[in-house]
């Protein structure tokens, strides 16, 4: 003790005699921040913390409905479900639509939303949260979307392209007289008309031409991918500086730009309809589209398709969901606004599928050939079917504008959303870091340039054989399904039905429909897995076009995208079990107890805090583990 005076009392004396302006020499060469008093002392002050932003909310309700709206609906809605309809049994086709749609669409659509919104936690720590054991649903689902992020744009850089190729006197796909026409090209619209014509042997149309030859610069194989096409590029570029720019600014920005990327899909998509009902022969296409075909329910095909097709266009299992629901506030009533979105979503196919098939009517009957040679899906149908017959109306140019800005906000809020989706999964893993003002920015651009570099990939003149792979393997029905799986399981089993039920009563006042804690326990695993084991049965390798057979290798990478995801969650697994110490009994119970910082219901809060004096002290009974569990020390691990 008296070292320790001598010591202090000589510091004292020492610092006494520092001069003044030895101290502001001092102080400024350390930049070290200070104090100075009148008596000549000086004091060391605490370092500044960094100054973070908050996480954020919605302003209003319309902002997450707008959001949400402007994800799930999407370009699936306009050029996959129509077709798949007509494809399946026409009006037969609802009955699994409706099944899946029941068991499995609302059920899973409802639990990732109510899970982002009870825990305030994007697509990764909302798992961590409430198990930590399966945390890597969230990581499969992340890697998934970051597959979508970098190809999905892609469709938009090819609309941007003909929309800006729309401004011409004549459409360029409206005639065979252009540089890039071969010698096989032939205008049937116009020949098509003469008497006795037949067309020759491998002739193609202008519109198909201008997809391949002009857009895609298409090569002979994913083997040669040949250079990048760099008009292509461009509108890439241009495509991810509009997305970066919507969404920058996290929740503030994202929700104030919906208000116009989600609603004006629907003015385009209702003027179309009316003009596409007003078309000779736009009633033949309306029955082809809804004709019911009872016997194409034996088909077990149908039944996948109308599994799949709930998958796609409802954006389960890919973290987008549980993103945007963190964002709600606590109270919200999540239960309602999910089945609405639901049924906003098939009621757009629905209708969708009027405006696409009045106009296939319309050019079949042109073109004097059954609906079914012009009905197409997927790219075909937006790039090349749907052109083609608005070559054939009055004024094209202006039906071709409208039709591709729609398929441009179609896919630009569904693409932005995604993006986000990450952006604010990273953003929870790390918020003492993200967090700081200006790094969230950051590393939005960060993801955003390196999608961008990836996706230059996908513009070459080989892209398309890439584009196809991962459309068909990295972010495929079958990774759906398997997230879908673990995700009911967890839920429904390991953290509890009830126990959540109990989380959703608190937030929105009331427990919802009995029917749905039986979908995550029973009905939806199953449906689920026996879709799953179908869709490996029954897996036929991916043909571009139906005629190019990729190399071996092609399909291997296809495989190894799938996997990438899918082996997230049996890889965390094994990987937790051996971090955490125990026995294999006291690792389990740690790994599937919730946080003990996640909100209580407040029946379970009363009944806690009844024996107790104080009012103003709150207790919470969790497990005393869970924490150790969040935040693994070195004396807690193995490794």
């Amino acid at each position: 003790m008296g070292l320790a005076s001598q010591t202090q009392e000589e510091l004292t004396q020492t610092v006494g005699k520092i001069t003044e302006s030895t101290q502001l020499r001092w102080a400024t060469e350390s930049k070290v921040p200070v104090e100075a008093y009148p008596n000549g002392g000086m004091v060391l002050l605490k370092k500044e913390r960094p100054e973070m932003e908050p996480r954020g909310q919605w302003s209003n309700k319309m902002e997450f409905i707008l959001s949400m709206a402007g994800e799930i609906i999407g370009l699936g809605n306009v050029w996959r479900f129509p077709y798949l309809c007509y494809k399946n049994g026409g009006g037969a086709f609802f009955i699994p639509y409706l099944i899946f749609l029941f068991t499995c669409g609302i059920p899973v659509f409802f639990l990732e939303t109510a899970l982002g919104q009870y825990t305030s936690q994007g697509g990764v720590t909302a798992w961590r949260k409430i198990c930590p054991l399966f945390e890597g649903i969230g990581y499969a689902s992340q890697v998934i979307e970051f597959y979508l992020n970098v190809y999905y744009i892609i469709i938009l850089s090819w609309a941007i392209f003909y929309l800006f190729s729309s401004f011409t006197a004549v459409l360029p796909w409206a005639t065979c007289n252009n540089p890039w026409n071969s010698d096989r090209c032939v205008d049937f619209q116009n020949h098509s008309k003469a008497e006795n014509w037949t067309a020759p042997a491998n002739a193609t149309s202008p519109v198909t031409e201008f997809w391949e030859k002009r857009v895609l610069g298409l090569s002979d194989g994913i083997h040669n991918l040949g250079t990048v096409r760099w008009e292509l590029a461009l509108c890439l570029l241009f495509a991810w500086v509009i997305c970066y720019f919507c969404i920058w600014k996290g929740v503030k920005s994202t929700g104030k730009v919906v208000y116009f990327t989600a609603t004006f899909p629907y003015l385009v998509l209702f003027v179309l309809l009316i003009r596409g009902v007003t078309l000779p022969g736009a009633a033949e296409g309306i029955t082809f589209y809804l004709k019911p075909d009872i016997s194409r329910l034996a088909d077990p095909q149908v039944w996948m398709d109308a599994g799949t097709q709930i998958f796609f266009s409802y954006v389960i299992c890919q973290g987008c969901l549980t993103a945007l629901g963190s964002y709600n506030k606590y109270n919200n009533n999540c239960y309602r606004d999910c089945f609405m979105l639901c049924f906003l979503n098939s009621g757009t196919s629905f209708v969708a599928g009027f405006a696409i098939f009045s106009v296939l009517g319309f050019m079949a009957q042109e073109q004097g050939v059954p609906i079914s040679e012009v009905a197409e899906s997927g790219p075909g149908l937006a790039f090349i079917a749907y052109p083609k017959a608005v070559t054939m109306m009055p004024v094209s140019q202006l039906w071709s504008c409208l039709f591709f800005l729609m398929l441009i906000f179609l896919g630009l809020d569904s693409q932005f959303v995604c993006v986000e989706s990450v952006v604010t999964a990273i953003v929870d893993m790390y918020p003492k870091v993200l967090q700081r003002k200006g790094y969230r920015e950051l590393l939005t651009l960060a993801i955003a340039v390196i999608c961008y570099l990836l996706g230059l990939m996908l513009v070459t003149e080989g892209g398309m054989y890439v584009f196809q792979l991962f459309d068909y393997y990295a972010a495929s029905g079958t990774c759906l399904l398997f997230l879908a799986i673990f995700e009911v399981i967890c839920v429904g089993w390991v953290y509890g039905a009830d126990r959540f039920y109990d989380n959703i009563e608190d937030m929105i006042g009331y427990r919802p429909w009995p029917l749905v804690k039986m979908c995550w326990q029973v009905v939806t695993p199953g449906v689920c897995l026996a879709t799953f084991l179908f869709s490996l049965i029954k897996y036929t390798p991916f043909k571009y076009n139906n005629w190019y057979v990729y190399p071996l290798w092609g399909y291997a990478l296809g495989w190894l995208m799938a996997l990438s995801s899918m082996i997230c969650i049996p890889l965390f697994v094994i990987f937790i079990l051996l971090k955490t110490r125990g026995s294999l009994k006291e690792r389990l119970k740690q790994l599937t107890s919730p946080a003990e910082d996640l909100p209580q219901p407040k029946k379970h809060r009363a009944s806690v805090s009844e024996p107790l004096e104080s009012p103003k002290v709150e207790y919470r009974i969790s497990s005393p583990t869970a924490k150790e569990v969040l935040i693994i020390t070195k004396k807690e691990t193995h490794l």
